[in-house]
């Protein structure tokens, strides 16, 4: 889940939240004077609250103490943190203000890995390979915090309102959107949506059960190119990488798009990077919060590919690829084995974890640093393209791709060498 979501909520939370408190801590006593049927199960329904929020915030609280990947957590005074967001987050009346709290209290760590998320956005984020309601339209969250779409599903609610890529969404049900918000199906909902001439459209679209997309894709339409889409570091990357790149023919040219990838499992970052290049060769180091490294090196995970393919190679990263999505492109930037085309990539490069909450939530933490086989920390830098190219909404709007077209085009130019491990920019 991006980060930006919560940071808005801070400053509003302080006053907004110590008024609940107020609230709730006044209701005892009168509980005592006599209360009617229905305040006494107010009063029970508040407390049962409040000991969920203490027992979720408590358990987020420790678990960065004890286990942060920086012992120092860099520099935050952390029992000065629980002092000031304890008492918000305790007073908040529901999973949606907790949330919020604890992901203020967390974004003062500076890491983009570090996240909590609701019950609500957990299932929704399980189910995303699960047939279930949805309105049809990727989102993802710009520098300026707005929330561009940037795809939309064929046949769904979406494409039938007539909504395009490159739309703002300002509001579902009058509330920015979250994760958390569920989308029952049959339910309409209200949108508000700015295209890209400023106009403002107000809609209401009403969630459809439809099946998953895929997290990962292939396009053989072009002649002599081969664009592997992957959505995310999933399980059963390396296999499904390897049964496209077997018996790829050498003069077929190789795309890995890895725009708007949030990342995924490791492993599988690690399997992908055997598809191209050797063996056993060092691709990072990892250090843990003891301060130990551990040296990675490729192993061998390409589904049934004996050994890496050859292929001129292309990468294409924009600034919603993050963590394994950097680590991937940057791995083979370094080893002279592929171009990468596109946009800055985000800077979110730390090894996490997940754990679970007490009221089904998630956590996810930085558990280990991360450095590219030559020494270069991407967090907070993230992966510099070779050739960069930026797409903007109006390219959306109309269907044009200037990442991919560049791509193709420097796969395809004389002035650029990959085959031999050494990668030659051509100027555009």
């Amino acid at each position: 889940m991006s980060r930006p979501f919560f940071r808005s909520f801070a400053t509003r939370c302080l006053s907004a939240a110590a008024a609940s408190l107020v609230l709730l801590l006044s209701v005892a006593p009168a509980q005592a004077a006599g209360l009617s049927e229905t305040t006494a199960a107010e009063t029970t329904a508040g407390t049962d609250r409040l000991a969920l929020n203490r027992r979720v915030f408590d358990a987020v609280w420790r678990e960065v103490q004890r286990s942060y990947y920086d012992p120092k957590l860099h520099g935050v005074d952390w029992r000065a943190a629980r002092e000031t967001w304890r008492p918000v987050a305790l007073a908040a009346p529901d999973d949606r203000q907790l949330y919020r709290a604890m992901n203020a209290m967390l974004d003062l760590l500076d890491d983009d890995h570090a996240a909590a998320l609701p019950a609500a956005s957990v299932r929704r984020r399980d189910s995303q390979r699960q047939r279930r309601p949805v309105m049809g339209m990727t989102l993802f969250d710009q520098p300026d915090g707005s929330q561009r779409i940037e795809r939309i599903r064929d046949g769904s609610p979406a494409q039938e309102a007539g909504i395009a890529p490159g739309w703002r969404l300002d509001a579902i049900n009058g509330e920015r959107w979250g994760p958390e918000l569920e989308l029952p199906e049959g339910t309409a909902v209200a949108l508000q949506l700015v295209d890209q001439a400023g106009v403002t459209h107000r809609m209401s679209l009403t969630p459809r059960l439809m099946d998953p997309v895929p997290a990962f894709s292939v396009d053989r339409s072009r002649p002599g190119l081969l664009v592997l889409r992957i959505d995310a570091f999933e399980a059963g990357l390396g296999r499904w990488l390897g049964a496209q790149l077997a018996e790829l023919a050498p003069d077929t040219d190789v795309i890995l798009d890895l725009r708007a990838n949030p990342g995924g499992l490791l492993m599988e970052a690690d399997a992908a990077l055997s598809c191209f290049l050797p063996d056993r060769q060092v691709w990072a180091t990892r250090t843990a919060r003891s301060g130990r490294s551990t040296t990675l090196r490729v192993r061998q995970g390409c589904g049934d590919l004996n050994a890496p393919v050859s292929n001129d190679l292309a990468v294409l990263v924009d600034g919603s690829s993050r963590s394994a999505a950097e680590l991937t492109p940057a791995a083979l930037q370094e080893a002279g084995r592929a171009i990468v085309v596109g946009e800055h990539t985000a800077g979110a490069v730390l090894i996490s974890q997940d754990t679970t909450l007490p009221d089904g939530g998630r956590l996810t933490l930085s558990r280990a640093d991360f450095r590219t086989s030559g020494g270069v920390r991407l967090e907070k830098r993230g992966v510099s393209p070779d050739v960069v190219v930026e797409s903007s909404a109006d390219d959306l709007g109309v269907g044009r791709d200037p990442i991919l077209d560049v791509a193709i085009a420097a796969l395809g130019a004389d002035r650029l060498q990959v085959r031999a491990g050494a990668v030659a920019s051509m100027p555009f």
